[in-house]
């Protein structure tokens, strides 16, 4: 009677393979994010446009000039947290949420009780933005952070005002919400952001939006 043949244990190498096979589909699906991807960000290859207009926002450092009136001016006024300000002759102006054009137009029809066709300028010195506008980065990053946002904005100048990833970040499971302004619903996006700042893989990188809000999950082992 022949013997049964011995059960052999697979060798180092084979062992790997087989190891190999089963968890990186496994690691795959643990650090993907469901969601489709925004395009990546350009370098350079058009030149930059002008985002949407921007609006004041509360504490907003602005400057006012009257033309040939001096004493109206005023420098480097804080707009309250109340989204109000005062100058001479106009008290409590509403300033968050217009922008400068608007409101030195308000100004304007204001001290034209005063004055005759007054000339207004307003230039936003130190802007904050509406929090509307503002860029939100949450979750697990060194510095959690409401940052204003600027025309032309990526992920990649949010990640760096924040100090980067938290130690135990998942970057690529990171998602983007976005509200659909013409919808008036929101919209999630997939991040890369541990192959944009771990990897340097710039395809990773996307323009952001006012009113973006990314998060950063832990990861799940």
């Amino acid at each position: 009677m022949l013997n049964p043949p011995l059960f052999r244990f697979p060798t180092a190498r084979l062992a790997a393979q087989i190891m190999a096979a089963v968890l990186v589909p496994i690691g795959l699906a643990g650090c993907a994010a469901g969601g489709p991807e925004l395009p990546p960000a350009t370098y350079g290859a058009a030149p930059e446009q002008p985002s949407e207009e921007y609006r004041i926002g509360p504490l907003d450092d602005i400057t006012i000039h009257v033309w040939r009136n001096p004493e109206l001016s005023a420098e480097k006024v804080k707009v309250r947290p109340d989204g109000r300000l005062t100058i001479p002759l106009v008290q409590d102006i509403p300033a968050v949420g217009k922008t400068a054009t608007e409101l030195q137009d308000y100004i304007a029809g204001e001290l034209a009780q005063y004055i005759e066709q007054p000339i207004v300028s307003v230039i936003v010195n130190t802007p904050g933005g509406t929090y509307d506008q503002r860029v939100r980065v949450v979750g697990s990053t060194e510095q959690p952070a409401s940052l204003p946002y600027q025309a032309n904005m990526t992920v990649l100048d949010a990640m760096i005002a924040v100090g980067g990833l938290g130690e135990f970040a998942s970057g690529n499971r990171a998602k983007l919400i976005r509200l659909d302004r013409e919808s008036g619903t929101q919209k999630e996006y997939r991040l890369r952001l541990a192959d944009l700042l771990k990897r340097g893989d710039a395809s990773a990188n996307v323009m952001l939006s006012p009113g973006d809000t990314i998060i950063i999950p832990e990861s799940r082992f």
